[in-house]
């Protein structure tokens, strides 16, 4: 279903980003940068896949809430909205 609900481009963008911060971090160790400036790199990743968890959760609203509750189950649909919701809160 993810497919249907985003920009699939616009996401594994996103992801490519993340993992090359995720790399450069693990460069920084090996460089033995300050922590501070390897915590602020954690950071920016940390920050960026949060964003692609909105990315996510919006395209979920649009297209599988508004079609489960249209014409599916609704009360299904809630209960998917919820466990989405929930899930992406724990991401903090």
């Amino acid at each position: 279903m993810l497919k249907q609900c985003m920009d699939e481009d616009n996401l594994h963008r996103r992801l490519r980003k993340i993992v090359g911060q995720v790399q450069a971090v693990d460069r920084m160790i090996e460089e033995d940068i300050p922590c501070e400036d390897i915590l602020s790199q954690i950071n920016a990743a940390k920050s960026a896949l949060h964003r692609a968890g909105q990315v996510i959760l919006e395209g979920h609203i649009r297209h599988c809430v508004r079609d489960g509750i249209e014409h599916g189950d609704p009360d299904q649909t809630i209960a998917n909205f919820t466990k989405a919701v929930e899930r992406f809160a724990n991401m903090n």
